[in-house]
């Protein structure tokens, strides 16, 4: 293939993948936007105004980035998981891999795709968001550029996720026993600051951690962790997801009959 066909190829499975999405946004979109509303109404208002101060910021304040980087997290894992396994259960990733398409194409291609929703249910979970908590953009390129390495991270770890489910049930399984714990864990409604020295060294190993504090510096300036660990973890998570998923690709496992 040239590089004409590949950007056409690559062009072709984002499309499906938005226009997936979009076609059903009543259980795509709507969903995690109420959730985190809830959120913002429950944890920011409702328990925030009595536990204060968090960080020297109102809690709702320091909260808010938590809850839209949580929302992209889930968003962008779930789409994946869901559109690649039901190619697989339906077989229709069989005729993807024996064509001439590269691998890496079908693999960006998907990628992508979760990461248009997690970002665009981020996007419009952190303009709802305004209207709970009052906050500028402390740092424009963080911002901007953790996102993008958290969306991609999670669209990868979807994708793995997907290929070695048999059944429905298996791709609920990592969002539920893994995805939720590390993202609840993750510094989303606290400050690791307030943890005892054994559990705030445990909490080192989280990568959530790290997403959620560089951009919760990126929005308002303030972080438990420095920056640059954070886009190193962030990075090496990522690259090791990448080539994990394309490795697995290669080989075909658990994706041909």
């Amino acid at each position: 293939m040239n590089n004409s066909q590949k950007w056409i190829a690559f062009d072709t499975i984002l499309r499906r993948e938005i226009r997936r999405f979009l076609r059903i946004w009543p259980q795509t979109l709507v969903p995690p936007i109420i959730t985190i509303v809830l959120y913002f109404v429950i944890f920011g208002q409702l328990i925030g105004s009595r536990i204060g101060d968090m960080s020297g910021l109102p809690y709702i304040q320091f909260v808010a980035p938590g809850l839209i980087m949580m929302s992209v997290i889930t968003n962008s894992y779930s789409n994946v998981v869901s559109s690649f396994f039901g190619s697989k259960f339906q077989r229709n990733i069989e005729e993807l891999l024996v064509s001439p398409t590269p691998n890496w194409i079908i693999l960006l291609g998907y990628v992508a795709g979760g990461m248009s929703r997690g970002l665009g249910v981020g996007l419009i979970v952190t303009v709802l968001s305004l209207y709970f908590a009052e906050f500028s953009i402390h740092s424009l390129p963080v911002t901007i550029a953790i996102v993008l390495m958290t969306s991609l991270m999670f669209s990868l770890a979807g994708l793995i996720n997907a290929i070695f489910a048999v059944s429905f049930d298996d791709i609920s399984i990592i969002p539920t026993f893994v995805l939720t714990p590390l993202t609840y864990l993750g510094g989303v409604f606290y400050s690791i600051e307030l943890l005892d020295p054994f559990w705030s060294n445990l909490s080192m190993i989280n990568p959530v951690l790290y997403m959620v504090n560089a951009f919760r510096y990126g929005i308002i300036g303030i972080t438990d962790i420095p920056i640059v660990w954070a886009f190193l973890i962030v990075g090496l998570f990522s690259t090791l997801l990448f080539f994990l998923a394309l490795r697995l690709l290669e080989k075909g496992s658990r994706l041909r009959s």
